[in-house]
């Protein structure tokens, strides 16, 4: 592979970008509304109007404001604030707000989703930049393609999320630390503290760069002269401090340099010194000294917080089966699932071209080997197992490496740049055969896209983003009645894009409360489900999954990979005693005892021994006063618990017991 320069660069260079960009606006204006769209920029539009920062703490703001920006001038209907706990505030007003001043046609949505569109640009770029400048041209040209052909980063490119965000700064950041050191100067020192400060202020993940970047300091410090090994510990120390010194104030400069997360007579719904309880006794401690001190703003404190609290009992889907927390073999199982093959292959010549020393640049090698691979250390030991995107930073330096590795080779043989040439090729002909689908992508080895939704879930392959396609679906059966188990409700109303279908519980409602009409136990017509309620991955247990009995029935229709159409007299008894335990809640917080004790005895005859039916029974009772009934109840409730997986049942035992031991 010969080295380009000039003019030739600078077309192919344009020309990548320009099909880049076709490929994600042309597939974001198809896609409906995914899961945390409608949270982020309800949230960016409020921290532009009114500098409230307290709305949705889990994520800093730099990609929500970025987003919000084309939509600054107008003139849109903003719901009213209900005090309810952050996250449902964020979720639900943000979900009302699209609703009003959007609809269905996602006009809004989608001027937001192309200003989110430029990080994914900047990222192509700095990969290049970065490429060239540590393995060549050539590097840098198939570094790029690979990039912009790369599914997984095409699935996110143009979504309010911050994945892209984080992805681009931590290579940026890394390039701009890697630049300093090469030749130190004030404007390069700078220019590192002020893309560190840009990644702090994109996602909380961005604080892995510490512990990413401790062994390449490390490994500047012994490829120094002896003599000057000292002179380099300090440089480099001073340095790091002075990077990490400018990253702070520009992440106080997205919070308007005040320490309040929300404006003047407002307050987060959950203090910060109340929301660490669940974490231990050191995480909490140093998040309060912060805190204390107001070292760091307050709303990115508690995001901080939100994650750890995440992590501690998010569940995960992977082959089949449900886990109540992550797993060590989650991410290394994505990126051989998620992975075209070609990539896959140029990865691992890239590594036979290292080891065997082909690759010259060994300073390079270390600034891109070994902070993707804490990276990738960290997030195994996470427990936070929901997609790619959160390994997304890692496709942007196994692009990179494979560039360096195929063109390393390929300058000894032609016989190797025809071999790159192909891959190149299979990991374009991969990605552009699934297109336009990137997000349920999974290589031919894992049998498609069409598989993925039994190996992963979440945003591996349903995000929320086939409303379009189920309309589309329901106006050729115009007649059908339906019904519908969507991933993202209530967070997304299906109704918004003119669907019709009777609504199914989802485990979503079980925070966010459900509101319509009781769903009969059976039904006849169609019934749809997409991907993520199929799978369960929201809940601890398969064994509580109301819709796992659908796992062994083959669907009559697939709509996008996602969501799955079973047509007949359909059975939902397990989905109907769930829907009768929520309205039961909702009844005893309203102190309609009698109504609710009816709804819970209703959903224990249509599932007798469920666990849902069974505990809203036992509360129902216990509220009437009828203890012994309550006893009997839950005492059933808490057998139906103990049958689950044991890292499963401590999100339903403990609870059980204490009732009775109330009793």
């Amino acid at each position: 592979m010969m080295e380009l320069t000039g003019k030739r660069v600078v077309v192919i260079v344009v020309a990548l970008l320009a099909i880049q960009t076709a490929l994600v606006a042309a597939l974001v204006h198809r896609e409906s509304l995914t899961f945390d769209e409608g949270d982020h920029m309800f949230a960016g539009y409020m921290m532009w109007k009114t500098a409230d920062f307290g709305l949705n703490p889990e994520h800093p703001p730099l990609a929500k404001l970025l987003a919000t920006v084309p939509v600054l001038g107008e003139t849109m209907w903003v719901p009213p604030l209900q005090g309810r706990d952050f996250k449902k505030e964020a979720y639900l007003d943000g979900r009302d707000w699209l609703a009003r001043n959007d609809g269905a046609s996602q006009r809004l949505v989608f001027r937001m989703r192309l200003a989110t569109g430029v990080l994914a640009l900047a990222l192509s770029l700095t990969v290049f930049f970065a490429a060239r400048e540590w393995f060549g041209t050539g590097a840098a040209l198939v570094a790029l393609t690979l990039l912009a052909f790369d599914p997984n980063v095409m699935a996110h490119s143009a979504l309010v999320t911050t994945d892209i965000g984080v992805s681009l700064f931590l290579v940026a950041s890394i390039y701009a630390f890697y630049r300093y050191v090469s030749r130190p100067t004030v404007a390069r020192l700078l220019a590192a503290g002020l893309v560190t400060g840009l990644l702090a202020a994109t996602k909380h993940s961005g604080i892995l760069l510490i512990p990413m970047m401790l062994p390449v300091v490390l490994y500047e410090v012994f490829r120094a002269q002896p003599g000057t090994r000292l002179r380099q510990v300090l440089r480099l120390c001073a340095a790091s401090a002075a990077i990490i010194l400018m990253a702070v104030v520009v992440l106080w400069g997205f919070y308007g340099f005040r320490y309040a997360a929300r404006p003047a007579g407002l307050a987060l719904s959950t203090p910060l010194a109340q929301y660490v309880g669940p974490l231990n006794h050191t995480d909490a401690a140093i998040v309060l000294w912060f805190a204390q001190h107001h070292l760091l703003p307050e709303s990115y404190l508690m995001g901080l917080v939100d994650v750890k609290r995440m992590a501690q009992w998010y569940p995960t889907f992977i082959f089949g089966k449900v886990h109540a927390h992550g797993v060590w073999y989650y991410f290394p199982a994505v990126i051989l699932i998620k992975t075209t093959l070609g990539l896959l292959v140029l990865s691992a010549l890239a590594l036979f071209a290292a080891f065997a020393g082909k690759i010259s640049r060994t300073r390079e090698l270390v600034y891109v080997l070994v902070p993707g691979a804490v990276y990738l250390v960290i997030a195994m030991a996470s427990g936070i197992d929901i997609g790619a995107r959160h390994i997304l930073p890692l496709y942007t330096m196994a692009c990179i490496f494979a560039a360096a590795g195929i063109t390393a080779l390929a300058r000894d043989s032609r016989r190797w740049a025809a071999i790159g040439l192909v891959l190149v090729a299979a990991h374009g002909a991969g990605s552009l055969f699934n297109y336009p689908h990137p997000m349920a992508y999974a290589n031919i080895a894992w049998g498609g896209a069409q598989n993925t939704h039994n190996l992963l879930s979440d945003a591996n392959v349903d995000w929320a983003q086939q409303l379009y396609q189920v309309k589309a679906w329901q106006d050729r059966h115009p007649n059908e009645e339906c019904w519908f188990a969507y991933f993202a409700r209530p967070e997304i109303d299906p109704a918004t894009y003119g669907i019709r279908c009777h609504a199914l519980p989802t485990v979503d409602l079980m925070w966010l409360g459900r509101d319509g009409e009781l769903i009969p136990p059976v039904v006849h017509g169609a019934v749809l489900l997409s991907a993520g309620d199929l799978s369960g991955c929201e809940w601890p247990s398969s064994g509580v999954n109301p819709y796992r009995d659908f796992q062994a029935i083959r669907p009559d229709e697939v709509i996008e990979h996602s969501v799955f159409v079973y047509r007949g007299t359909v059975h939902l008894e397990k989905a109907a005693a769930l829907d009768r335990m929520l309205e039961t809640g909702r009844l005893l917080r309203q102190h309609q005892i009698e109504r609710a004790l009816a709804t819970a005895q209703e959903a224990a005859s249509i599932a007798p021994g469920n666990l849902f039916a069974e505990t809203a029974l036992g509360d129902a009772q216990a509220a009437a006063g009828h203890r012994e009934e309550a006893h009997a109840a839950w005492q059933r409730a808490l057998s139906a618990a103990r049958e689950l997986e044991a890292d499963a049942q401590p999100s339903y035992v403990p609870a059980l017991e204490t009732k009775l031991a109330k009793l």
